[in-house]
């Protein structure tokens, strides 16, 4: 079992930053993708952005150019740096990682969601 806690969510002024973490602790071997999502009230989840175990990053076009998402492998923990926030970013974060098992097995897990709420 692997377990993902995230943490950094809270309540900013438009155009302020927030900081998100997200570490993943438990049963890892490796740990493949990882990215960050997140769900509007009465909306569907949508990703945000994602990063490869090599660094590779994708981004949603709505974020692009105000966030950066990174990762420290050595703590299997990725981070989301959130800047000119709007009041259209207010949501439900989640993280989720591909996760290699000892075993070799792979699961995707889901953290919990951390609240962002951006206000005017």
């Amino acid at each position: 079992q692997v377990h993902l806690v995230e943490s950094g969510g809270g309540l900013v002024q438009a155009g302020g930053s927030l900081r998100l973490s997200c570490a993943a602790s438990g049963n890892i071997f490796r740990i493949n993708g990882m990215g960050w999502y997140r769900q509007a009230p009465g909306k569907q989840r949508e990703l945000v952005a994602t990063i490869t175990d090599g660094g590779s990053v994708a981004y949603a076009d709505s974020v692009k150019g105000r966030f950066t998402i990174s990762r420290d492998n050595a703590k299997n923990t990725v981070y989301l740096q959130m800047n000119s926030l709007k009041n259209e970013d207010t949501a439900v974060y989640y993280c989720n990682a591909d996760v290699v098992h000892v075993s070799r097995s792979q699961t995707i897990y889901w953290g919990q969601g951390t609240q962002v709420t951006v206000s005017s």
